[in-house]
């Protein structure tokens, strides 16, 4: 007799259960703001992604946007440029990875590689110097551009060349390629 008490539920059980589940859902609704905070707030995620016109931006010209709060170096390359850009042999690299977040981590440096196929004259770059995050200079028309006509960071002395590739000085890697892609002929979205 005393089996079958034991295997139907009865009011106590009930209450127990009821109880359980009360304080699962009461522990639920106080982490729920905790949760919520690691979220990023409403002005990060409407950096997530910018569009950017390049129509103003004439050969030889840059600009310098702002895109996670990172600078990104975004530059009309002369075709002088890119024919340089792209007769460098990769065994002239220090970096002889791409850095480009679109492809794998072992894509070779070579200036294809760091642009869009079809639109080789724009170069889109995270402006930091890979060496210890300064800002390289090379987007003005009176910057100094460095020994290989890119981007010169005087903090150290890095020489970026005309693809953003480390060619001289302390830093260990490219400028890096941040996601972007063309919407139309004229307009990116970075991100």
């Amino acid at each position: 007799m005393a089996s079958h008490s034991a295997e139907t539920p009865n009011r106590r059980d009930f209450i127990v259960i009821a109880a359980q589940a009360f304080a699962g859902v009461g522990a639920a609704v106080a982490l729920w703001p905790f949760i919520h905070q690691m979220n990023p707030d409403a002005s990060t995620q409407a950096l997530a992604s910018i569009e950017v016109d390049l129509a103003p931006v004439k050969p030889g010209q840059a600009i310098t946007v702002s895109w996670r709060g990172k600078p990104i170096f975004i530059r009309n390359r002369t075709p002088e440029e890119v024919q340089a850009a792209t007769k460098v042999p990769l065994n002239d690299l220090k970096d002889q990875s791409a850095r480009n977040d679109l492809l794998p981590e072992r894509t070779p440096a070579s200036d294809v590689n760091r642009t869009k196929r079809g639109k080789e004259n724009w170069l889109v770059l995270i402006g930091i110097c890979t060496h210890l995050g300064c800002i390289p200079k090379g987007q003005s028309m009176n910057d100094q551009k460095g020994d290989f006509g890119g981007w010169f960071c005087p903090c150290h002395g890095s020489h970026y060349d005309t693809a953003g590739r480390i060619r001289l000085g302390p830093a260990p890697q490219n400028l890096h390629v941040p996601p972007y892609e063309f919407q139309t002929d004229t307009m990116i979205k970075i991100g």
